[in-house]
């Protein structure tokens, strides 16, 4: 089975590798300082989904920092000068706060040359009009990305895993994007507790569904990690988690039902070992993804 990979997107879009540097725009969540509740999402852990960004200070200093990690892995027959970035905000709620600061922020690290794009992760009810028009100002002088968490389009769960707001926040939020051109990138997350394989599936099917075209998807195993409720919750009453074979033939599924445009940005995500409680099995990264390329492409 084919589908079209992030990596294949851009080294279509930029006639090479492009590689992304987690950044942080020093934001907390209304999920968690009290503005709708406190302690966030269930499952989200202290890093707020960030567990491998850098930490907030001024940002030529952080990417710098980040290229220096990145980098390290990259071939030494890649020129510094020839190396390009997508600047990833990821911890918390990067479009809430002190607007004329973000945008700022943002502003700032588009215009750094090695940067060719910004992915930014929010919240639906996070993104005031002003925003949206500045970040589709922002996409006429490079690539702009919004992620937006939706993890679930069911009502019960949003409320177990305390999303915080409803799906009508999510389409005027996906509206007013797409409207000012921007990119959006859903997440969702597979195996949250008393979803079926049936209610994963009609979430990916409601995305496949929506118009314009989702640009990209995020699909992402669940993790129990340590110092989230979620791991209480576990601990006390410990709830069924994926085995490796049974993810493979769902993300398969879940790929057969997205229309063949949409970018999948990721089949499982992992989180850091020193605090991943369950499952297990997708500690070994390289392991999970030679099994699930291997499972995909003979689909």
């Amino acid at each position: 089975m084919e589908y079209v990979t992030l990596s294949d997107y851009l080294k279509e879009k930029y006639g090479k590798k492009i590689y992304k540097l987690s950044l942080s725009a020093g934001c907390t969540c209304p999920n968690r300082d009290g503005a709708i509740s406190r302690g966030g999402c269930i499952f989200c852990s202290e890093g707020g989904s960030g567990d491998f960004a850098t930490g907030y200070g001024p940002i030529k200093e952080q990417i710098a920092l980040a290229r220096k990690r990145v980098d390290a892995k990259i071939s030494s027959r890649i020129p510094l000068d020839e190396r390009k970035y997508i600047a990833y905000f990821q911890s918390y709620t990067n479009t809430y706060g002190d607007q004329d600061r973000l945008m700022s922020l943002f502003k700032e690290t588009i215009e750094c040359p090695e940067i060719v794009g910004l992915s930014i992760g929010t919240r639906p009810d996070c993104l005031g009009q002003p925003m949206v028009d500045f970040l589709g100002e922002l996409n006429k002088e490079k690539e702009v990305w919004v992620e937006l968490g939706l993890q679930t389009i069911h009502p019960k769960t949003a409320s177990f895993i305390n999303r915080g707001y409803d799906l009508s926040v999510f389409e005027d939020a996906y509206k007013r994007l797409t409207d000012a051109g921007i990119k959006v990138v859903v997440h969702l997350i597979l195996g949250l507790p008393g979803e079926s394989q049936e209610d994963i599936l009609e979430s990916v099917k409601y995305l496949a569904r929506l118009q314009p075209t989702l640009f990209g998807i995020k699909l992402q195993l669940l993790h129990v990690l340590k110092g989230t409720r979620l791991a209480e919750i576990y601990e006390k009453e410990p709830f069924l988690v994926f085995t490796l074979d049974e993810y493979c033939k769902l993300v398969g599924e879940c790929l057969k039902a997205l229309p063949e445009e949409t970018v999948v940005h990721r089949i499982t995500g992992d989180g850091p070992k020193s605090i991943l409680i369950a499952p297990t099995w997708s500690g070994n990264k390289k392991l999970v993804l030679n099994t699930m390329t291997k499972y995909i492409k003979e689909l």
